[in-house]
């Protein structure tokens, strides 16, 4: 209030009812634009700490006498219990400020970390990866929306494509980062040091993030609406299917690179930077042409990710073909991924937080049945065949996703408009 006013006011009574309320200044884009990258700092942290695992099953399994197949099923439980607890969690947290249901999503995840560093026994690592997944529940059922909500108007996308860039980020570097920390110092050492980043991210978000009061969130009476949703359902069905494929031959890409190809340790190292990498290309992919041609971007994604699959034994006669494929491969899963987001956020953009709850809890079921399938065709059909039954899985995913876009095309249609 001017101090004119507050001039013209001084005769008037006081009112002492009611506290004069304090309107916070609109953020500029400026702040705005921060916001979506300690968001995406936030990305970086979680998928590095979801897929670490990845690189150093056969530390881990040596470190507590186990065969790395039954090692490999810590990614199961992890996907699974995120994939059962998504939706409660955030049902139980929808009313909470944002801002600080982040923050407190944080402690959890650092102090678990810091129980993963010190676990001397396989159930207290399972544990203290119990509480790592409970963090990631909440903070995916949040976080696309955030940043959407965060975003300058009309860049949406961008946002978004950020998102995904520290998903990629995680990869690029997290992953095969953790994996050399690994090797020099130790697994525990890995996960100790996330849980340090975890720290430093959390102080840079407690500093830039506004007050985030819960908007659009939806509740339990929301889940009912979305499921008579036939396009949302059928986008649902298709995450489960093409990231069982994707993961039927991801999870096990370490021993697979070593054990069938019979390449080093470096090999592996840069398999992982170039998947990961690569993902960068596919954001930018998505930006440019997700929304402009949504359904064919999509196919296309699905296809080529199905095809690298098949390929994938192929790609062990040398180094260089093996390069190629992976880094074709990590293009598609992230357009693949970052099409669907956006798609689930435009026909569900009444319940948000329930959609993107749902959307991570079938995520994971899909990470947690690649990692079951692939563990599953390692023991009884050999570790060679991950790639070919992953990608007969994303075949099918294929099938269904044309079906779904002929079936449902006036949903897809409305939902390309929107963006």
């Amino acid at each position: 209030m001017s101090s004119s006013a507050n001039a013209s006011c001084s005769a008037c009574p006081a009112d002492t009812t009611s506290p004069v309320a304090v309107i916070p200044a609109e953020p500029s884009d400026r702040q705005r634009w921060f916001s979506v990258i300690a968001l995406a700092l936030a990305a970086f942290v979680f998928n590095t700490s979801e897929f670490v695992p990845v690189g150093l099953l056969s530390d881990i399994g040596g470190a507590f006498g186990m065969p790395i197949e039954h090692v490999g099923l810590m990614l199961t439980i992890y996907a699974w219990v995120v994939a059962l607890t998504s939706l409660p969690c955030m049902l139980l947290t929808r009313n909470f400020d944002r801002r600080k249901l982040l923050l407190g999503v944080f402690a959890l995840f650092i102090a678990s970390h810091v129980l993963s560093g010190i676990a001397w026994s396989y159930p207290v690592l399972m544990a203290s990866r119990i509480g790592i997944a409970l963090a990631h529940a909440v903070f995916w059922s949040i976080t696309a929306s955030l940043a959407v909500r965060m975003a300058p108007e009309g860049k949406r996308p961008q946002a978004l494509g950020l998102l995904a860039t520290g998903t990629s980020v995680a990869m690029v570097l997290g992953i095969p980062l953790g994996r050399i920390v690994g090797e020099w110092l130790g697994w525990r050492v890995t996960f100790m040091a996330i849980g340090g980043v975890a720290l430093l991210v959390s102080l840079v978000l407690a500093r830039l993030l506004p007050a985030l009061p819960s908007q659009n969130s939806g509740s339990a009476s929301s889940i009912p609406l979305l499921l008579r949703r036939p396009a949302l359902m059928a986008l649902y069905v298709l995450v489960a299917v093409v990231i069982s494929a994707q993961f039927t031959g991801y999870s096990y890409i370490e021993p697979f690179v070593q054990k069938i190809g019979g390449f080093d340790a470096h090999v592996t190292t840069l398999v992982l930077l170039l998947f990961g990498g690569m993902g960068f290309i596919g954001s930018v992919l998505f930006s440019r042409y997700g929304l402009r041609w949504p359904r064919g971007f999509l196919l296309t994604a699905i296809g080529i990710l199905a095809a690298c699959l098949l390929l994938l034994r192929t790609g062990l006669g040398n180094a260089w073909m093996l390069y190629v494929l992976v880094s074709v491969w990590g293009v598609a899963m992230i357009s693949f991924a970052l099409s669907m987001q956006s798609k689930v956020l435009t026909l569900a953009s009444d319940a948000t937080d329930v959609a993107m709850a749902l959307f991570s809890g079938i995520f994971n079921i899909g990470i947690g049945a690649g990692a079951l399938i692939g563990s599953q065709v390692s023991l009884h059909l050999g570790m060679q065949h991950i790639g070919l039954v992953g990608g007969l899985i994303a075949a099918a995913g294929w099938l269904w996703c044309t079906f779904a876009l002929l079936r449902w095309s006036g949903s897809f249609r409305v939902s390309a408009t929107r963006h």
